[in-house]
């Protein structure tokens, strides 16, 4: 089901995330090319997962979104990935499981836009 490439994925959740973006903002976000945001985005349209809309506030400015199938899809993986971790942690000592949590926190901060 899930034959998407990371890219894909990443782009994807990335609209869900903020919502309908111009192609400029989307290759920003993602750090990626205007070529290379402009062909993932043109195969992710053919294959139905997302769609292109004017921009109601620039008329000469197109809008990339989500679609629903396209949800669909990112939640499957999504579940899978967290029936895949679920059963790992499942093997943890409790010590390994403090440690992973403490070591969470410091990534969360890692990662934070601050």
């Amino acid at each position: 089901m899930d034959d998407l490439t990371p890219s894909q994925r990443s782009i994807l959740a990335s609209l869900e995330h903020h919502g309908p973006l111009r192609m400029g903002e989307l290759a920003s976000i993602e750090k990626i090319s205007a070529p290379s945001i402009s062909g993932i985005v043109g195969r992710l349209e053919d294959r139905g997962l997302v769609a292109r809309e004017a921009d109601p506030k620039d008329a000469r400015s197109t809008l990339v979104r989500s679609t629903p199938e396209a949800s669909s899809i990112l939640n499957t993986v999504r579940q899978q990935r967290s029936a895949f971790l679920a059963s790992r942690m499942e093997t943890l000592t409790e010590a390994e499981v403090t440690t992973l949590i403490d070591a969470t926190e410091l990534l969360k901060r890692l990662a934070s836009d601050q």
